[in-house]
């Protein structure tokens, strides 16, 4: 498989992506547990098929020292005994957030409630941000079929 556009070298899409890999380090600098970072990047890209995406966040949970179990389990997180309720909350709004077109009314206000007992505002914020900014990501990915599979950890810097 071979990516349709060389986003990286293309000059607009280029851009765009400066600016995506700075909100994203923003993120990566917040409060926010960078074990739920992960955690809803791998939910969001399972629910959108995004091979790319779920090839680089997979390998950065990992080098980060998450258990391979937890990382197996995300797709089934509600059957699964190894996420704190933190965790659940932020992986059902990730859920939500991500499939808008699935509910008439978007994200509920128990699950929104839900996250509100375990994240501050700060948090919150954050989490928020990073639902939208992996679902962009998760969709230039797969509309340019960016290809699976070779990701680095480190790579993007």
């Amino acid at each position: 498989m071979n990516a349709r556009l060389d986003i990286y070298r293309n000059p607009v899409s280029a851009k765009v992506l400066r600016h995506l890999f700075s909100a994203s380090k923003v993120l990566a600098d917040s409060p926010l547990p960078h074990t739920v970072q992960r955690l809803v990047e791998i939910r969001a890209s399972q629910i959108n098929g995004c091979g790319f995406c779920l090839d680089m966040h997979t390998k950065d949970a990992t080098h980060a020292g998450e258990d391979s179990v937890r990382l197996h389990l995300v797709a089934g997180w509600r059957e699964a005994t190894v996420f704190t309720e933190a965790e659940r909350a932020a992986l059902e709004l990730a859920e939500q957030g991500t499939r808008t077109a699935d509910a008439a009314g978007g994200v509920t206000d128990d699950a929104w409630s839900a996250a509100a007992k375990h994240y501050d505002d700060d948090q919150l914020a954050a989490l928020v941000a990073l639902i939208a900014v992996i679902n962009t990501y998760n969709r230039i990915n797969i509309i340019n079929q960016q290809p699976a599979g070779a990701y680095e950890v480190g790579q993007f810097g």
